[in-house]
């Protein structure tokens, strides 16, 4: 076998670092505002109160770990009832899924964390650092003072963006007010230092450093957006039949015989993740628009009509090319599928939810051994019951079994507890162990029904269950 040889062509290039210039217009105003208000949310949420009773915590929006509970305003996930945390991952994936059949990938372009954080990010760049080519310049510049001075500042800003961004995000879990206090007493669990830690350096390298290679090889929705896509899809685009040829123009010359593009490469250097939009439509465009922006402003100075590059459809491209007007169809065969399992998945989630109940019983029939014969001549079952105790008040409750003529229910548990009296915790889960004797006679296992009552007489559910008086051979 051969060596290698030190003088060989290399087949992987350098990533090169992206620099992306300032624009201003529609899509940069949209993409700001959309990026405030997202960035506003996240930061307040946690801090919004909501009241649901002396025994349950008031933060509008918490996900309990200690306590294995989701909180959103009104509604209360508790883990049994996963089916809700589901159906809303299913809903929130349609919905995404018809976003992107209608209007491309204005997800990624506009609302994506990553997007969102990386646009900060880079505001911070070009606010310390300056514009594109003054970047560029201090990138491959020599070690100076002032050099040093914005690349610190550059990243010291990052790191307290990624460190809010960080200790945000903790208070979805930890009330905040708490988490605040016990930082101020500086009481903070070495939990809550090591996720806040990891948290900050993973945003602060995602977003300073990764930036548009998360969205090229990392994010699994850039290799099947296109799936997603049909002919019909408002994607960003070049009109080639209006551009082409392209070359540079000087100002007084006639247009006559070439095409609009000035080859000024403007749309290339706004682009966040550095692609040409004239090449056609690619994996890695987010289809934020701002290579829009910068293509009309060009064309506003060169007193061109704007939209040689353009949000738009590749049927109504077609369609102007023969001269023709193809209108955005926003029903199809592929958004109807989609707006059908929207529908069924959000009836079927507000159903579950508004038919939640706030008492469920639980019963798991004793394994080992299936049954007693007392002295008496009384058989008897264990079972273990659980009582999940959804409101946030404490209650007792009343307990009975029907299907056994002359059952007597025992509770083995500390405390003076018995069958008309167990007692469960607001916001929780009773577990007892129970013995049901009965004087039947050696049978096939019979259908019993155990039927819970709060002592209010407001709540009640019932579980089928069995009693077993046989062994089977």
């Amino acid at each position: 076998m051969t060596g290698c040889n030190k003088d060989s062509v290399s087949y992987f290039a350098k990533q090169e670092k992206i620099y992306p210039k300032k624009v201003w217009g529609r899509y940069r105003k949209i993409k700001w505002i959309v990026i405030s208000v997202a960035l506003a949310v996240y930061y307040i949420l946690p801090f919004l109160r909501w009241n649901r009773g002396p025994n349950a915590p008031d933060q509008a929006v918490l996900i309990d770990l200690g306590n294995a509970k989701a909180y959103f305003f009104w509604i209360e996930i508790w883990p049994q009832e996963v089916y809700i945390l589901t159906g809303l991952l299913i809903l929130a994936a349609i919905l995404l899924f018809t976003a992107t059949s209608l209007f491309g990938r204005i997800w990624c372009g506009y609302l994506c964390f990553q997007t969102i954080w990386t646009d900060l990010f880079v505001w911070v760049e070009q606010f310390v650092q300056g514009d594109r080519n003054a970047r560029k310049k201090l990138h491959d510049g020599s070690w100076t003072f002032e050099k040093i001075r914005k690349i610190l500042l550059t990243h010291f800003l990052w790191l307290v963006i990624s460190l809010c961004t960080a200790g945000a995000f903790v208070l979805y879990f930890i009330d905040a007010p708490t988490l605040f206090q016990n930082i101020i007493e500086i009481n903070v669990s070495q939990t809550v230092l090591i996720f806040v830690s990891s948290l900050t350096l993973s945003t602060y390298i995602m977003a300073g450093f990764a930036r548009e290679q998360v969205c090229a090889h990392m994010c699994p929705y850039a290799r099947f957006q296109s799936a997603m896509f049909d002919r019909d899809t408002l994607i960003i685009g070049y009109d080639e039949l209006r551009g082409e040829s392209r070359g540079k123009h000087k100002k007084g010359e006639s247009w006559e015989g070439r095409g609009h593009c000035i080859d000024c490469t403007a749309c290339v250097q706004v682009c966040p993740v550095g692609i040409d939009i004239r090449n056609g439509l690619q994996m890695e465009c987010i289809a934020c628009g701002l290579c829009v922006d910068a293509c009309n402003d060009i064309m506003d100075k060169v007193d061109l009509p704007r939209g040689l590059i353009r949000y738009d459809t590749v049927n109504h491209m077609e369609a102007e090319i023969k001269g023709g007007d193809e209108q955005f169809k926003f029903l199809r065969r592929r958004t109807i599928y989609y707006g059908l399992i929207l529908a069924v998945v959000g009836i079927s989630l507000l159903v579950s939810i508004i038919n939640r109940t706030s008492l469920e019983l639980h019963i798991l029939h004793d394994r080992n051994p299936m049954f007693v014969q007392l002295s008496s001549g009384e058989i008897r079952n264990g079972y273990t019951i659980k009582i999940l105790n959804k409101t946030h008040e404490h209650r007792t409750y009343k307990l009975s079994i029907s299907g056994l003529e002359n059952a007597r229910i025992d509770v083995k548990a500390a405390g003076n507890f018995t069958a008309d009296n167990l007692y469960v915790q607001a916001d929780s889960i009773g577990t007892y162990h129970i013995f049901i004797s009965a004087a039947v006679s050696p049978e096939p296992p019979r259908d019993v029904v155990f039927n819970l009552v709060d002592s209010n007489g407001e709540l009640s559910d019932d579980y089928k269950s069995i009693f077993i008086s046989k062994r089977d051979r």
